[in-house]
Formats: structure tokens, C-alpha cells, sequence
């Protein structure tokens, strides 16, 4: 071998993005997992978790205790700098190879900021890796850049490899649990993690920086079996599994097998995945998919507006969004509906609308994210030929009519008017204890219960049972319930 001991390196401070300190570094430990066998020894470190390596002497001692190869993970735009000028400074020796999505997407400038860095890694990188390790010359490893001759040079990209051939992580190599937390506050005792069944999408939303990788690869939709998921999932400690699937329902024949099998090996964990309505044709599939313990559904819905729906190529409207959730609101799953606001020609009532609309649909909690394109979105030709648009470095839409201060203040406005409804509170962790994804007894333990909430609740169950109490009535007394 000619690696005796590589490093993966997650390099994100703590406080990057609140949320993202739930989610193991996924993509990180799959380049972990692609390295066994063709190194000595593989370390995983999560700076976010290691609170000892966060300071650059005790990580440049570990490094210089035997490390030859150091893989660091660049994935997000937030922190780019700052991490950057923290690869720069990681001490010489080990080779020093980078990858993840935004380094893909700033290769010149990455090797520029870092001198010490010897090779980029373009794309996925299972493979590439792999052959690095093993010690094929650079000059012959599609996918990655790197200096030669005082100049950078750019091999060609590597194709996309199926994901049945991937290995899958390794949880061995974690040095750390994922709870979920707020803030760095731990808020359940319960084990979190993420699981990856297939890579891509059918589809082809206008706006989406993820069917097309940073190369403007179309990633075409492939699925790992179902057995190595499930098992996946058995070995996991995990009772929390989020899948980091695009959309986890693309073939629901292949969903049914996957619930089949957890139900027939007893396997007691709840499930949280991404979906389309689409999945509402397909009621068997939903019925198994609670049985096996899935609770949370979450949504892309994107907008209220028909016309900005066509705009960004979703494939349905949103009198079939309307038809989808009659046919949801009877299973008892927690909905998260996604919605993108400051969309091409919206107003100011159009994007308040998604509050209403979501609302009217019946979902429990919304994500709102600013419209974004990234390089290569085919929405982004579109936008970039406009008058009076602009796209900013980190790829959000802004006009001369909404500014990033006036979509703050709409953003706001949108949470206000969906959460700030009567009840909206008791409904939501009621939902949340039905689901078992936070229990009252938990809710209680972390101060969620407040004497406000008792006074909605029993409000809540009072109205729930005078609405019973009618609906038996109307049955036994059809005249009166006409009247």
C-alpha cells in the first residue's frame, strides 16, 4: 500500500449552521468507507464534535503522528473562506487532497488560497480516491486538478458511477454520536443519522442544484437494493434515520419491498425521507410505509402561484397539490412542505400566499428557502438574460422591486402568518407526539409545556370532542344534523 494511515477530515467549526450539526458528514464517510482496503488505516474526524481538535496544535499533532494522507471535505458555501485559511495552515507532510461540492465548484480558486493542497477532487469521489491511494499516476485519475509545471491542470471529469457500487459508510469509524440539538444543546437522547438509498432524480426542477452535480453532470436516478438498505439500517444505533435521498419514493414498488422487509425483521426505528406529491397515488405504499415507521414526509411544494410552479418545471399545479393532500391528510405522518419565495415576476401577495396555502393543505411545519441558482441550473440562463434581476456570489435572485432586506422582512411575515394562527401550537406537538418524533413526556423534560399550551390544549381536546359528539349525532339524527 502506499498510504499507511489516511485522515478524513471534516473541517467545519461548530457553530457553521445550527441544524447541520445533526447530520453526520455523509458524503465524507462514503470517501472514508471507499478507502478500505487501499490504505493502512482510516481515521474520521467531525471538527464540529471534536472539541480537543479544534485547536490547530492538537490536530497538527495527531496529523503528525503517522497521517500521510489527509482527505478534507469542502461541501458548503457558508464558512468558505475560513476554511480555506484553515486547510492552508494544516501542517506539511501527508498529501493533502480535497473534495465536496463547493471546492468542485471554486477548483482554481481553492488551489490558489491553498498552496499546501496537492490535488482537487471534482465530483464524487469514491473512485478517484481510491486510485489516488493506490498510487496510479496523476496524469491517468479522471476527475481531479492539480498543479504541474507552475500551471493547474484539469483532467477530464470522471463519469458517474452507479451506487449499487459504492460501499456504504462505515459507522465504526465515528468518533462522535448526532443527536438531535439546537444550538449545540442536545434535545433528545435519541440517536440520529442519515442513509443514502439512491442518487438522483427523474426529474428536472429548473431551480435544482442537486439532480446536476458542480460539473453540470446530470446525475440519472439509480437505487441501491433494498436489502442492502435495510441492512444499512439494522446496523445503524441509530432510532432516528433521516435518508438522503432527493426523493425516496421515485419507485414505490421498491418502497413496499423496503417496508415489507423492516416489518418483517422488526425493525423499530422511525424514518423521515423527501418526496413529491406523487406519492399520494399510491395508498398501499403509505399504509406500509407507517406500519414500517415512517413519520415524517417531507415535501417540495414550492409555491402557491401556477405560474411560478410552471416557471420552475415542477410537473404539476396546484389544483393536483390540493387533489395529492385530500388523499394525505388521512394518513397520520408529519408534513413539512418546502416553498421557495422571490421567485421570477412574483409579488409581494404571491409569496404571502404560501402561508395560506400551506395552511389550507394542512402541513405541519414549512422550510422557506430565497430562490437560488447555482452554475449550472437552467434556470439561471434564464434569470442572468432579465432586466433589473441579479444573481449574488452565493447564487441567490434579488430585483431591483425585492432586495435581500425586503425578503428578509417577507420571509418573516410568512412565518408569522403560518405559525401565528390559534392553536397552531397544540397542533404541532400534538402531531409530533403522535408521530413519536417528540413525546409530551420529552416535551415536559425540555420546558416545551408551558401553562399556555395546557390552557390551548385542553381547549384543543374539548373542541375535538365536540366535533365527535356532532358527528355521532349527525349519524344517529340525520335531520338534526341537516338542520
Amino acid at each position: 500500500m502506499d498510504y499507511r494511515h489516511a485522515l478524513c477530515l471534516y473541517p467545519y467549526p461548530k457553530d457553521q449552521e445550527p441544524g447541520l450539526a445533526l447530520f453526520p458528514p455523509t458524503g465524507l464517510e462514503y470517501i472514508a468507507a471507499a478507502l478500505k482496503g487501499h490504505v493502512g488505516r482510516i481515521s474520521l474526524i467531525d471538527l464540529r464534535h471534536e472539541r480537543d481538535f479544534r485547536d490547530p496544535g492538537r490536530l497538527a499533532e495527531f496529523i503528525r503522528s503517522g497521517v500521510d494522507l489527509l482527505c478534507v471535505s469542502v461541501y458548503w458555501k457558508a464558512r468558505y473562506a475560513q476554511v480555506c485559511d484553515f486547510i492552508s495552515r494544516l501542517p506539511a507532510g501527508p498529501r493533502i487532497i480535497v473534495g465536496g461540492r463547493q471546492a468542485s465548484e471554486e477548483v482554481e480558486d481553492v488551489l490558489q488560497r491553498c498552496p499546501n493542497v496537492s490535488a482537487l477532487v471534482r465530483g464524487e469521489g469514491e473512485q478517484t480516491v481510491q486510485e489516488i491511494a493506490d498510487g496510479k499516476p496523476w496524469a491517468e485519475i479522471l476527475g481531479i486538478s492539480y498543479r504541474c509545471g507552475g500551471r493547474i491542470v484539469h483532467n477530464p471529469n470522471r463519469p458517474l458511477q452507479p451506487i449499487d457500487e459504492i460501499a456504504p459508510p462505515d459507522r465504526r469509524l465515528r468518533r462522535c454520536r448526532y443527536y438531535p440539538s439546537l444550538r449545540g444543546v442536545r434535545l433528545l437522547p435519541v440517536e440520529f443519522d442519515t442513509i443514502l438509498g439512491s442518487r438522483g432524480c427523474p426529474y428536472k426542477c429548473a431551480f435544482c442544484t442537486f439532480s446536476l452535480n458542480p460539473l453540470g453532470q446530470k446525475r440519472d436516478y439509480t437505487a441501491r437494493s433494498v436489502e442492502s438498505v435495510v441492512d444499512e439500517i439494522e446496523a445503524s444505533p441509530a432510532k432516528m434515520i433521516m435518508f438522503a435521498d432527493d426523493n425516496f419514493f421515485v419507485l414505490p414498488e421498491r418502497v413496499e419491498r423496503m417496508c415489507d422487509l423492516l416489518i418483517q425483521r422488526r425493525i423499530d426505528k422511525l424514518y423521515f425521507a423527501n418526496a413529491r406529491i406523487e406519492l399520494a397515488h399510491y395508498q398501499r405504499m403509505l399504509e406500509k410505509a407507517w406500519r414500517a415507521g415512517f413519520r415524517m414526509i417531507l415535501l417540495g411544494l414550492e409555491s402557491a402561484n401556477d405560474r411560478t410552479l410552471a416557471q420552475l418545471h415542477k410537473g404539476f399545479t396546484t389544483r393536483q397539490v390540493r387533489e395529492a393532500f385530500t388523499v394525505l391528510r388521512r394518513f397520520p405522518f408529519f408534513y413539512h412542505g418546502y416553498f421557495i419565495y422571490g421567485n421570477v415576476g412574483e409579488s409581494e401577495p404571491d409569496m404571502l400566499a404560501i402561508a395560506d396555502f400551506a395552511k389550507e393543505l394542512g402541513v405541519h411545519a414549512i422550510g422557506l428557502s430565497k430562490l437560488r441558482v447555482d452554475r449550472f441550473t437552467p434556470l439561471r440562463h434564464e434569470i442572468e438574460a432579465l432586466p433589473g434581476y441579479t444573481i449574488s456570489s452565493n447564487g441567490y435572485v434579488y430585483s431591483k422591486d425585492f432586495d435581500k432586506r425586503r425578503l428578509r422582512s417577507i420571509r418573516r411575515r410568512i412565518h408569522g402568518r403560518f405559525i401565528g394562527r390559534p392553536g397552531y401550537l397544540v397542533r404541532l406537538l400534538s402531531r409530533l407526539d403522535r408521530c413519536q418524533i417528540v413525546t409530551y413526556p420529552q416535551m415536559a423534560r425540555l420546558g416545551m409545556l408551558s401553562p399556555l399550551f395546557l390552557l390551548e390544549y385542553a381547549e384543543h381536546v374539548a373542541r375535538r370532542a365536540a366535533r365527535r359528539f356532532r358527528g355521532r349525532l349527525g349519524k344517529s339524527h340525520p335531520a338534526t344534523a341537516t338542520a
